[in-house]
């Protein structure tokens, strides 16, 4: 029972963990522009999936004019990704640029007779049931839908992540083996004795039978 409620616990770690790191860090789709376009949105239980105001705008958090941009996939799956500041906060894009990422991307819109192919670099989930958009960080041309990008940010952040994991892993084996284990062999021996004295008392009050 111990083994899985063990395993049950760092498998839950690891999950979200994962999640985390698939959300915030950078990913690169190949889309065509079709439109950009402003909204107001309210806020509601999703809130938590939107970023912060704009630098210098007025920290409204009921409600806010948020800019989108529309694309749709080689594969003709639409895309739609909202185009939000970060600043200083989380993620740590410092993405300060929303303004001149919406011309751009405007300026980048192609038809499906003509289309150009951008490489729009995000971070984020798109899930329409919850109304959830992935925000666009940077967006420039490509030769077609086929090219092939390599996220070397984030194989950058995951090298880095895994060194520092191995390295807490190592010195948390040697304290182990220094420190928790021997304290652990000495309190079952402990708990040995206690348990031995404690039957031989037992024994003795119990008396002979028959």
């Amino acid at each position: 029972m111990w083994d899985i409620i063990k395993w049950t616990f760092w498998i839950t770690i690891w999950v979200l963990v994962a999640a985390f790191l698939h959300y915030t860090l950078p990913q690169n789709d190949i889309v065509r522009i079709t439109d950009t376009y402003e909204k107001r949105v309210d806020f509601g239980e999703n809130s938590l999936f939107w970023a912060h105001p704009q630098t210098g705008e007025t920290q409204n958090t009921v409600n806010r004019d948020v800019f989108f941009i529309q694309a749709i996939k080689p594969n003709g799956r639409p895309m739609v990704y909202r185009n939000e500041d970060t600043g200083w906060g989380w993620p740590p894009y410092f993405k300060f640029d929303t303004t001149n990422l919406q011309t751009q991307a405007a300026d980048l819109k192609s038809t499906k007779a003509n289309p150009q192919w951008v490489a729009m670099k995000h971070y984020g989930w798109r899930n329409e049931f919850f109304t959830i958009f992935p925000n666009a960080v940077h967006a420039r041309p490509v030769a077609g839908p086929d090219v092939r990008i390599i996220p070397w940010t984030a194989i950058s952040v995951l090298l880095v992540l895994g060194c520092v994991v191995l390295a807490i892993w190592s010195r948390w084996r040697k304290f182990r083996a220094k420190r928790v284990d021997p304290m652990l062999d000495d309190m079952e021996q402990g708990w040995d004795e206690t348990s031995a004295k404690a039957s031989r008392w037992w024994n003795s009050w119990k008396g002979p039978r028959g």
